[in-house]
């Protein structure tokens, strides 16, 4: 059904300004007991039914002793079937009973609202009211739920028209569904309008009211209008609360949003994990982990929300050792490794560089889903290990999951960091042919990317001029055609700039930058996270902030001494100032990731794996001392840029220089 016809359908169906009275329920047929009756257990059986398979069961042995035609039968079945996610059966039940009543429209309507049948719910609704069923307080919140979620405001205002006809504007239940529904199609000032003129008892009986509103107006960016009517609450609960304090999260006011946490008098599992979720959103992460280790010390159980936003955290800065320590507490207090909290740990193993951990809580975890696998195959990817990436890829397919854009993105990713060009133009092929998807943008820029890596230049540049679509600056990144493209990007410019310094053009380098500067254009700060003892160590290009300072810097004069008698030159080419070698070499010296590396050399034990982050992608330069401090250390380096994973062993790298 249309949202038109569903409009026409409503403004007919609503027009009488009084609607048939409430149907009864069916008796149960003649000489038979009442099937939910005290002592009968058809009901409970019913109820308790985990599997479908034991709810067809049922469903048979109600067939056998003639009981299908028991209204109240068929709506626990009905319900039954939805809170099992079989809506297909739900609905092959409702079109099998003859004489379907309030009750199991109500149930069928319900049920098929929340699990995201929307339009179905609405369609349904209107045949309740084709075949003159009065609906009641309890028909009306889910109608409003899925009108909300279709984000039709014709239907919208319609139904609010048939509620007031029917009597039930002021009633507590659908008062707050209306309200909530306005919010959800966009029109909180109707919203504001119907709270202004609900009655003082409906605003003193329903938090709930005052709440959806709050939360509407945080929604929207109106903090200001959302703390005022906090303040004029006449009682508050923790959802209140929660939901002013998530409105400030969102909206970055993180000051504001932990000056109401610390005021709020109880605080429960979703106020925690709003404030984490809110620093790890907003780049605090080593506060989000601060916050979630004293959110235990409270004793307060984390949900699995709680538990994938700390492990998010985890993951931004390369927190190896915190994750093992969630992950420990995981194993410890009874919690499964479920498909949301089974993925988030496999992203934190990936990407903060232990693939082995990786595969082994994806092989795990119970009810892997595409997100699941997609993680695991990206996992692969941004280590370099393709014959891995691909396995996994044909494992998802024989386990029945076909892949979407982002399988294709990572596998294509696989094949760009190995140099398999040939597989990875298969590959962009079959997405189209044989899975019906069309490439985007980033498909499109990693072909570009995995021809121009292994000198297929030409290719490149004809592949890019047969795009369907118009190549965006990305692409185009690799021809010198940016500036006029994506003005705003500091990307490009970087990269121009980099170019024009490697061949010594320092007027065109000082243009763009000069450019860049009239632009308001900013390069991002190059940053490297490393992990000591689980506490997190940050340092910028040029840092000399940290309390140990002096040793790193004398370390790094050690690791650039010895690495030099092995042979290491300093590519200074990587330094885009038009300056003396030496004060070029001193220039490198100062990366972010060399002074993590000397931080990691000094603060660990002989032997051990020194993990280093890095925001940006890393220099040649860089690489290759990661590389001959592997050696002289006698350590693994693993280092996560931007784009991949560098596993830094004897001397050589896991990328083969190739990156």
């Amino acid at each position: 059904m249309s949202k038109s016809q569903g409009l026409k359908a409503l403004n007919a169906l609503f027009k009488p300004t009084s609607l048939p009275p409430k149907q009864p329920p069916s008796p149960p047929p003649q000489g038979l007991m009442d099937p939910l009756a005290p002592g009968n257990p058809l009901h409970s059986l019913i109820h308790a039914s985990n599997t479908l398979p034991q709810l067809h069961q049922i469903h048979a042995q109600i067939f056998l002793h003639n009981l299908f035609s028991n209204s109240r039968v068929v709506t626990q079945l009905i319900s039954s079937s939805c809170s099992l996610k079989s809506l297909d059966y739900a609905l092959s039940i409702f079109r099998c009973f003859d004489h379907p009543n309030l009750f199991v429209f109500n149930a069928l309507i319900r049920g098929l609202a929340e699990n995201s049948r929307f339009e179905g719910s609405v369609s349904h609704f209107v045949l309740m009211l084709r075949l003159s069923i009065r609906p009641d307080r309890l028909t009306l919140p889910f109608v409003l739920k899925s009108v909300a979620a279709l984000v039709d405001v014709g239907l919208g205002k319609c139904l609010h028209g048939g509620v007031m006809k029917l009597g039930l504007e002021f009633d507590s239940f659908v008062r707050v569904s209306l309200v909530d529904m306005y919010i959800k199609i966009g029109e909180l000032g109707f919203g504001l309008q119907l709270f202004d003129e609900s009655p003082q008892r409906n605003k003193a009986e329903s938090i709930l009211l005052w709440n959806v509103l709050i939360n509407g107006c945080c929604k929207v960016g109106d903090l200001s209008k959302a703390a005022s009517l906090f303040e004029a609450m006449p009682e508050r609960n923790a959802g209140s609360w929660n939901s002013l304090i998530n409105g400030f999260v969102r909206n970055g006011d993180l000051d504001r949003a932990r000056e109401l946490f610390v005021q709020m008098p109880e605080k429960n599992v979703v106020s925690w994990t709003t404030m984490i979720n809110g620093f790890s959103q907003n780049g605090d992460h080593e506060k989000a982990l601060s916050m979630f280790w004293r959110m235990l010390e409270e004793g307060v159980r984390p949900n699995d929300l709680t538990v994938v936003s700390a492990l998010l955290a985890c993951t931004k800065i390369g927190a190896l050792q915190v994750g093992e320590r969630i992950h420990n507490y995981l194993s410890s207090n009874g919690f499964q490794l479920n498909r949301g909290i089974g993925t988030a740990l496999v992203d934190m193993y990936a990407k903060c560089g232990n693939i082995k951990s990786a595969s082994r809580v994806f092989v795990e975890t119970k009810g892997k889903d595409l997100l699941t696998w997609s993680v695991m195959i990206w996992g692969w990817a941004i280590h370099g290990c393709f014959d891995q990436a691909l396995q996994c890829f044909v494992k998802m397919k024989s386990a029945g999951i076909n892949p979407d854009e982002v399988i294709f993105l990572a596998i294509l990713t696989a094949c760009s960091h190995s140099g398999n060009v040939d597989q990875g133009l298969n590959f962009f092929e079959s997405m189209r042919l044989d899975y019906s998807i069309e490439p985007t943008m980033k498909h499109y820029t990693l072909i570009v990317d995995l021809l121009g890596r292994a000198g297929r230049l030409d290719e490149a540049l004809s592949f890019i001029q047969s795009m369907p679509i118009n190549p965006d600056f990305v692409i185009w990144e690799h021809y010198f055609k940016l500036l006029q493209l994506e003005p705003k990007h500091p990307g490009s410019y970087v990269f121009l700039s980099n170019v024009y310094a490697a061949v010594g053009r320092w007027e065109d380098v000082e243009r763009v930058r000069t450019l860049m500067k009239n632009r308001g254009v900013e390069k991002d700060p190059g940053w490297s996270y490393i992990e000591v003892e689980g506490q997190v160590h940050s340092f910028v290009a040029g840092d000399h902030a940290h309390v140990r300072a002096e040793e790193i810097s004398l370390k790094l004069e050690e690791i650039t001494a010895s690495a030099k008698q092995e042979g290491y030159m300093p590519e200074t080419a990587w330094v885009l100032h038009n300056i003396e070698e030496e004060e070029k070499e001193d220039a490198l010296g100062s990366h972010s990731e060399k002074l993590a590396l000397a931080f990691g050399l000094i603060s660990t034990a002989p032997g051990s794996t020194i993990r280093i982050v890095k925001n940006l992608r890393v220099c040649g330069d860089c690489h290759s001392m990661m590389k001959y401090a592997s050696k002289l250390s006698r350590r693994e380096i693993v280092l996560r840029d931007i784009k991949r994973f560098h596993h830094f062993k004897d001397g050589t790298c896991s990328c083969g220089d190739y990156w």
